[in-house]
């Protein structure tokens, strides 16, 4: 069976670390331990974080989530549904459609077409080969399949994404890691600068970048990239690590101090 790092999570689902941590608390997924005691979440972990961050933000209750993923996970496939999978919230039920097939995934109960679709709900998994309509979520979903397999594809459905729709946000995250990742460094800093201009600021696309800085060995800014990234989502927890490591490098010791304690806080927490 297929399994993903903790990295590869945050990457795919475009979350930081801590809002995962999030989810494992409140009980959405139970993942194994691997290699030092870290995580290794399975494909359909992948499914349930994603779709319970999307219920919740579609305002769907948490009793109601709750129920309704863990009915959802006894029926998920081990690996990519060849029929496809799309899950989404109709008023306050969560509704699947695997191929022609509708059915509530709290009870099972299968629905008619006219009783909710949701093409228009939260997420969606689709297998590689299935037909797409050229818009930002679509190019978006098929960079997301293409990225284990070939990542110049992926770039490229990235890419087609932020054309059809700059504000996109997870597909500018994610071109700009499988850049960094390839080693175009100064093209991956351009990306992320524009990038953050479109979407007019996001904490993990500041958190990306001053991953990158720090790379490049641009302390300085990498110290504000990590800060920026802060004022937007105070418990990203990996930014205070990465800024307490940083502070360190550049002997202020008070900073790295507080900063490694706000990690350890928030870590804790979760």
């Amino acid at each position: 069976m297929q399994q993903f790092g903790m990295r590869e999570v945050e990457r795919l689902l475009g979350l930081p670390r801590s809002a995962i941590h999030g989810l494992i608390k409140a009980g959405f997924v139970a993942p194994t331990r691997g290699p030092r005691n870290a995580y290794r979440f399975s494909f359909q972990d992948l499914i349930v974080l994603r779709t319970a961050r999307a219920l919740a933000a579609a305002k769907v209750p948490t009793r109601r989530i709750n129920q309704s993923l863990k009915a959802l996970r006894r029926k998920l496939p081990a690996t990519m549904p060849l029929a496809g999978l799309a899950i989404g919230a109709v008023g306050d039920r969560v509704v699947v459609r695997q191929g022609a097939s509708r059915w509530q995934a709290e009870t099972g109960q299968y629905l008619l077409a006219f009783d909710g679709d949701p093409a228009e709900g939260a997420m969606q998994v689709v297998e590689r080969s299935a037909p797409r309509a050229p818009d930002a979520d679509a190019w978006f979903e098929q960079g997301r399949a293409l990225e284990g397999d070939d990542a110049a594809a992926a770039r490229a459905a990235y890419a087609h994404a932020i054309a059809a729709d700059p504000t996109h946000v997870g597909a500018q995250i994610n071109l700009g890691v499988l850049l960094h990742e390839a080693g175009r460094l100064d093209e991956a800093e351009r990306h992320y600068r524009r990038a953050l201009a479109a979407c007019g600021g996001d904490a993990l696309l500041w958190y990306n970048l001053g991953v990158l800085l720090t790379d490049r060995d641009r302390k300085a800014e990498a110290l504000h990239a990590y800060e920026r990234a802060l004022k937007i989502s105070p418990r990203l927890a990996d930014g205070h690590y990465n800024l307490a490591l940083l502070c360190e490098a550049l002997n202020r010791p008070k900073q790295a101090i507080r900063h490694m304690a706000q990690y350890r806080r928030l870590v804790h927490k979760s």
